[in-house]
C-alpha cells in the first residue's frame, strides 16, 4: 500500500527519478519545469527542505511499498490558516483514484498536523483530470486563476474549507 510521507533529504534521488520519468507526461498538462530545474535540482531540493523546516510549507511524497515515488503532494504559501495545494502523480498510476485518495488524506493532515482551515488549488481549464480530483476531494470552484499562476495557462481556483481535526 502506498504511503504518504513528509519530504525528507533521503527522498531526493527518488523524487528526481519521478520527475525525470514523468517529465513529458507532466508537460502535456502543466508548464514544463525546464532544464534548469533538473540542472539545479539539488539546490532547489535543499531550499524546499529549508522552507519546510521554517514552517512555511509542507511537502509530501507518496511512496510505493517498493520505494519509488508515485506522487508529490505539497502545501505551500501558508498564510493565516490557509495554504495552496499542488500535486502531481506518476502517469502509470493515473485513473486509479490514487490522486483523489491522497488529496483527501492531505486535507486531513492539513488540519490535524498543520492547523490549516482552508486549502486552495489552481488548475488550468485544459486539465480536466485535476479538476475531477479536486471536486471528488471536496473542493469547489472559487473563481478564475490568473495565467501567471498556471505557467501562462488560464484556469480556475478551487477551494476547500477543512473540518477541524485534533492536532497530531
Amino acid at each position: 500500500m502506498p504511503e504518504l510521507k513528509r519530504l525528507q533529504a533521503g527522498h531526493a534521488a527518488a523524487v528526481l527519478a519521478f520527475e525525470l520519468a514523468n517529465r513529458a507526461y507532466f508537460a502535456a498538462a502543466v508548464s514544463d519545469r525546464g532544464d534548469t530545474f533538473f540542472d539545479r535540482f539539488a539546490d532547489r531540493y535543499s531550499a524546499l527542505l529549508a522552507e519546510q523546516e521554517a514552517g512555511l510549507s509542507a511537502f509530501h511524497v507518496l511512496v510505493a511499498e517498493d520505494g519509488p515515488v508515485l506522487g508529490r503532494f505539497n502545501l505551500y504559501d501558508f498564510d493565516d490558516g490557509t495554504a495552496t495545494l499542488g500535486y502531481r502523480v506518476a502517469q502509470h498510476v493515473t485513473g486509479r483514484g490514487v490522486a483523489t485518495a491522497t488529496v483527501r488524506e492531505l486535507c486531513r493532515l492539513a488540519s490535524a498536523r498543520y492547523g490549516l482551515r482552508t486549502l486552495r488549488a489552481a488548475t488550468s481549464h485544459g486539465n480536466a483530470a485535476s479538476q475531477r480530483v479536486l471536486t471528488k476531494a471536496g473542493f469547489v470552484p472559487a473563481g478564475p486563476a490568473d495565467p501567471a499562476d498556471l505557467g501562462g495557462k488560464p484556469g480556475v481556483w478551487f477551494r476547500r474549507e477543512l473540518e477541524l481535526q485534533p492536532r497530531q
